[in-house]
């Protein structure tokens, strides 16, 4: 499977509207519930392999946003760090293995710029870190055991009523596992959501993920040819916004166009803790 066990360090489709739009100076606590299953084993070719397999995820990531009250380079400097608590249920042929607990933590920091009342974009940079539970002889894993080091920004266009528009593109740096001497190659992906303002604080419309690997995995200092892993999601978001400090956002996506890795679905919910 494409990177080490076919998965990566990022959550992809992790993110949805107001992925851009970094709030005034001030704490901020986010809350992200993921749901995610799959039973399909995709290969090279696009077909599926003759394998019994399935795996199940639920995780509940806690965001701690600090916004100050520096500015560097015309931006608003924020920093961040996610600890996310897994359930990880994983079975191939007839073995089944469960792990719950903390998965690998983030940390990260950001610029933040307002082109106007509508158009916000932020650079960053996070690092994942591996703060989960691993063991190569294991089926299920918290964690990847590995560093990895991944830029990113974003855009948001933001409208009470009419269009609304959000992006994030990133570009992950994969540390070795020095327990399998196995090194994850260099990806490329991006959330995506678009959607429609009603003007009562509601949003719905379309959002998902494109994922492309883009040079391959390498174990023991060999090169592991023909793995490149790929994958497309898309399916129904929302988001409400009650104006006064609390919004939550929400969507189901279906993966397809899959390449090396698993094929699944996902449920995906964010909301802020006002303080």
């Amino acid at each position: 499977m494409a990177t080490e066990g076919g998965g990566g360090m990022y959550p992809n489709g992790n993110e949805n509207y107001l992925v851009a739009a970094m709030p005034p100076p001030g704490f901020y606590v986010l809350e992200y519930l993921i749901g995610y299953k799959a039973d399909k084993l995709i290969d090279n070719s696009g077909d599926q392999i003759p394998l019994d397999f399935k795996v199940n995820v639920a995780a509940a990531a806690t965001r701690l946003i600090w916004v100050t009250d520096q500015q560097l380079m015309g931006g608003q400097l924020a920093l961040h760090v996610i600890a996310p608590i897994l359930n990880v249920d994983v079975t191939v042929a007839e073995r089944n293995q469960t792990q719950t607990g903390l998965g690998d933590m983030v940390l990260g920091a950001g610029l933040g710029y307002h082109a106007s009342d509508k158009l916000h974009y932020v650079f960053a940079i996070d690092i994942n870190t591996p703060t989960g539970s691993y063991d190569k002889n294991r089926l299920a894993n918290l964690g990847r055991n590995y560093w990895n080091i991944e830029p990113l920004a974003a855009v948001s266009y933001i409208q009470k009523e009419g269009v609304n528009a959000d992006l994030k593109v990133m570009y992950d740096f994969n540390g070795r596992n020095k327990e399998t001497n196995y090194t994850s190659g260099q990806e490329l992906h991006a959330d995506y959501a678009l959607g429609w303002g009603f003007g009562n604080g509601w949003v719905v419309g379309i959002g998902g993920f494109a994922y492309r690997q883009i040079t391959d995995d390498t174990v023991n200092g060999s090169t592991v040819s023909n793995n490149l892993g790929q994958a497309l999601s898309i399916g129904p978001t929302l988001k409400y916004d009650n104006g006064k400090g609390f919004f939550l956002t929400a969507k189901i996506e279906k993966e397809f166009a899959v390449r090396n890795r698993a094929e699944g679905s996902s449920i995906k919910v964010k909301f802020n803790i006002p303080f």
